[in-house]
């Protein structure tokens, strides 16, 4: 018997008549010109493709602070990202150690377990970050091939600031460094080559305002040198940093190539190249400080020490008797504003990476976020935050935002 034709809603009658404004841990909005260049199919090896790809690697070494040739796409998110560090650095039998403070740095110690790592874990309590006397012993103990950190723990909404102490200890202790900078990378200072990070991991949906799946790596000559030394072909085909390396570095076929995706990156690379990483960084740091005294003045708890809060994602204590799910909830559907939840903690998140980090953006968040608090009971003096934000952001300059 044959089955029958479903019938399927269109997209306007799935989608709000007004889209909804991306203020959580991401995705983000995205600017014109990459989502118009999300539209585009080219040939994946044709020679626009071959031109587009040298210019993304020569403008993401600018944004990775790096002279590394090794620049390489992941049609994936940022956790395939992720998992090609690991996939390639880690074999079975390697010594790896996992510095935890959230559920971010965690998959990090998962997927190395998966292709047989001998992996150890340095729990840090969340929203705190890693003591360096205790990295320094549990590197003498362990003594580690490879150390992975998140540079940026979005879950916790916690920022491993002293990332390039971290690379220095461990470059000490003759270990490769893996970190993940999905949510850092063009919005917070990162310098690879300086601090002698072998390996960084970004996502195009969050710091660098593409769209979600597809992925930048950055890998130093030595990350190279051991993936030509691994004793096996990795366990994942699309993964193989080797057999990516045809496609990004010699136009040669590995699989079709998300060419809309990579179009849209460039694009996305191309914005932070006009702004610069200076202005970009002033930016973020003045639009999230102006965000945190916001709520504050309204009333309210930010999560986390002060000298561990990410600029791109805070976190903000919900008062006792109010549900996380419902604040998130109300937000969204009332004030048409998305925020995100949390991983276990009783905070909500707000993000504060690329476009969210308009003047427009956060005012509008701030009005939905103090009202939805307003209207599910919270005691909150939501003028007084407005008059905040105002301030911290004149003290940065509109322009700036």
């Amino acid at each position: 018997m044959p089955i029958a034709q479903p019938t399927i809603e269109t997209l306007d009658s799935l989608l709000p008549a007004e889209p909804l404004l991306m203020m959580g841990a991401g995705p983000v909005p995205i600017p014109a010109r990459v989502a118009h260049a999300n539209s585009i199919v080219i040939n994946h090896l044709g020679d626009t493709m071959a031109r587009i790809i040298g210019q993304v690697q020569s403008m993401a070494r600018y944004v990775f602070q790096t002279a590394s040739p090794w620049i390489i796409g992941v049609a994936g998110p940022g956790s395939a990202a992720m998992e090609m560090s690991i996939t390639n650095l880690v074999w079975p039998g390697t010594k790896v150690l996992s510095v935890c403070n959230g559920y971010f740095s965690s998959r990090f110690a998962e997927m190395a377990r998966r292709v047989g790592g001998d992996v150890e874990v340095l729990d840090v309590p969340l929203g705190e970050v890693v003591d360096l006397a205790q990295l320094e012993a549990a590197l003498a103990r362990v003594r580690p091939t490879v150390l992975t950190v998140a540079h940026g723990e979005t879950s916790s909404t916690t920022f491993n600031h002293h990332l390039a102490d971290i690379a220095r200890l461990a470059r000490a202790a003759g270990c490769l460094v893996v970190a993940d900078a999905v949510c850092t990378l063009s919005t917070t200072p990162l310098l690879m080559d300086e601090w002698d990070v072998d390996a960084v991991v970004t996502g195009g949906q969050k710091g660098l305002s593409s769209i979600p799946g597809v992925s930048l790596i950055a890998l130093s000559q030595r990350a190279w040198e051991r993936i030509e030394s691994r004793p096996s072909a990795p366990p994942h085909w699309c993964l193989d940093a080797k057999l990516a390396a045809q496609f990004w570095h010699h136009a040669s076929y590995h699989y079709t190539a998300p060419v809309s995706g990579i179009l849209a990156l460039h694009e996305a690379l191309h914005l932070i190249c006009q702004e610069t990483l200076e202005r970009r960084f002033a930016r973020h740091a003045g639009c999230s400080t102006a965000m945190q005294r916001a709520i504050e003045a309204m009333g309210l708890t930010l999560y986390g020490r002060p000298d561990s809060r990410l600029h791109s994602v805070i976190g903000i204590e919900v008062p006792a008797g109010i549900d996380r799910k419902e604040i998130c909830s109300h937000i969204s559907r009332r004030y048409r504003v998305e925020i995100s939840g949390s991983f276990g903690l009783d905070i909500v998140r707000i993000g504060q990476m690329g476009e969210q980090c308009r003047a427009h953006h956060l005012f509008r968040t701030l009005h939905a976020f103090g009202s939805t608090m307003r209207d599910l009971g919270a005691q909150v003096d939501l003028p007084a935050g407005a008059a905040e934000l105002e301030r911290s952001l004149q003290r940065v300059g509109y322009d700036a935002a």
